[in-house]
């Protein structure tokens, strides 16, 4: 199959399993089912931007199951030219459970998908600087809520959260864990999508804050730094829009 392109000039929301897709609707969401080479997938047009559901919109896929390639297909069928990924992750660090970081890096050894099949999967892996740089300035001019620029992503393959010792090792090398990014970040770069990530930290990962990670502080957490940031996504998505990829 040949690799997918992009074929058009809209922004792309990629939402992950805190966020559900829903939450951003209004009447006068469209729903669009999108088929490529890569498989099918639904995705809402909210006017601004079309939000893709990274984990699925009509039923949930865990994470080592997300079908990346589909995804980004599914985002330059649609029309996206440029991709802001939001992600719900791990802290390493003393950072604030809510602290929202936009990565310039990741760790990711083992996340290796491509498009290609010779050496055209050679590739350079990595965040579109200008974009990010874009999706900074913009998120600190319309929004209260401090976005912090730097910092290193891992991803772990899940769907299980990672054990204390695995934290160790990670802490050593990034800032933030979480499941999905890096392999999204890889593929839509393949595919000449300009991409950046918003994370938000919704719980210390397992064992930094000297005890035994609990799934229900991490599910409550997720509600309260979620719901701020659709107000956020609110004033973010409508300028980001307005402007064309840098």
């Amino acid at each position: 199959m040949a690799a997918p392109h992009v074929q058009g000039d809209r922004l792309g929301l990629v939402v992950g399993s805190a966020l559900a897709a829903g939450t951003l609707a209004d009447d006068a969401t469209e729903r669009i089912d999108v088929t490529t080479e890569w498989g099918d997938a639904p995705v809402l047009d909210i006017g601004p931007a079309i939000v893709l559901a990274r984990h699925g919109l009509d039923a949930f896929t865990p994470a080592h199951r997300v079908d990346h390639h589909r995804n980004v297909a599914v985002l330059c069928a649609a029309g996206c030219d440029r991709v802001v990924g939001l992600a719900s992750v791990g802290g390493l660090r003393s950072w604030p459970i809510g602290t929202v970081v936009a990565p310039f890096d990741f760790f990711a050894p083992s996340a290796n998908p491509t498009f290609h099949e010779d050496a055209l999967g050679h590739s350079v892996p990595g965040f579109d600087e200008p974009w990010r740089d874009l999706v900074i300035e913009t998120w600190r001019d319309t929004t209260d809520t401090p976005l912090m620029d730097g910092g290193v992503y891992a991803q772990t393959w899940g769907p299980r959260f990672e054990t204390p010792a695995e934290v160790r090792m990670l802490a050593d090398h990034a800032d933030i864990v979480g499941m999905t990014v890096a392999s999204e970040c890889i593929l839509t770069r393949e595919a000449g999508l300009a991409y950046a990530v918003v994370a938000v930290i919704d719980n210390l990962a397992n064992g930094i804050a000297g005890e035994q990670l609990a799934l229900a502080d991490y599910h409550a957490n997720a509600a309260t730094n979620h719901a701020r940031l659709v107000g956020d996504l609110q004033h973010v998505l409508p300028r980001l829009a307005e402007v064309p990829r840098p």
